[in-house]
């Protein structure tokens, strides 16, 4: 006897979902095999979010970095970043991953690479942003239920600390200059902080390189056949 029930629907239904989104690019008259990995709308961490927001789950792509990097097959990865930032410690979770892949991988900002997004841009071995695109620099927020106690003080310091020595230490920006952009007032309405064109995130040295999806690729490609100067500056 078989049984069709309807969780065995949802389940069916997020599997393929997850299967389009995360799949590989097989060309059969490309250079190289590469994946292509969607990091889109809001970065959902330990809490759902509601069903209208666009998100992209945590708990989705930390297997599918695990899968690609043993995947023998796959020469590289290529992620394309355009989110509104969202859970912090998921984010850098996630950028953590990414950063320590042998596999060679770039990074490309379209639309927005916000909050969250700055660490998860620079993980990758080369960083690539549009001229159209924008970067927002800020503190780390905490929503829910907030303590007026110094310890409460003490995690976001700590918490911003994390994110400030990741990105210095994967881009060319310094932790004093970084967290100068991050404290920055007068720029965004009712908030500290700072929003970046493409082209001012490169010359601070936080991505590497102004460029679209064919620069992206092509690096990529010279990345996999051993070439570790890509840079179209």
């Amino acid at each position: 006897m078989v049984e069709n029930t309807s969780e065995n629907t949802e389940v069916t239904e997020e599997q393929a979902e997850l299967s389009e989104q995360y799949r590989d690019i097989a060309i059969e008259n490309s250079r190289h095999l590469i994946h292509c990995l969607s990091v889109i709308g809001q970065i959902e961490g330990h809490y759902i979010l509601p069903p209208q927001n666009k998100t992209t789950k945590y708990e989705h792509i930390m297997p599918a970095l695990v899968a690609i990097e043993q995947d023998q097959t796959i020469e590289g990865l290529i992620i394309i970043i355009n989110t509104v930032g969202g859970d912090v410690e998921a984010g850098l979770a996630l950028a953590e991953l990414i950063s320590s892949m042998k596999t060679p991988t770039v990074s490309i900002v379209v639309g927005g690479g916000h909050s969250i997004g700055v660490p998860l841009a620079v993980s990758a071995k080369h960083s690539f942003i549009v001229k159209s695109a924008t970067m927002t620099i800020h503190p780390v927020r905490l929503t829910g239920l907030v303590l007026g106690v110094p310890q409460t003080l003490s995690y976001f310091e700590k918490m911003q600390e994390r994110i400030v020595r990741f990105v210095a230490d994967n881009s060319e920006i310094t932790a004093e200059r970084f967290k100068e952009l991050m404290l920055r007032t007068g720029e965004l309405v009712m908030d500290v902080g700072s929003v970046l064109t493409g082209e001012d995130a490169v010359a601070e040295g936080i991505i590497d390189s102004v460029g679209g999806l064919s620069e992206a690729i092509e690096c990529l490609y010279r990345m996999i056949e051993g070439d570790t100067e890509c840079s179209t500056q």
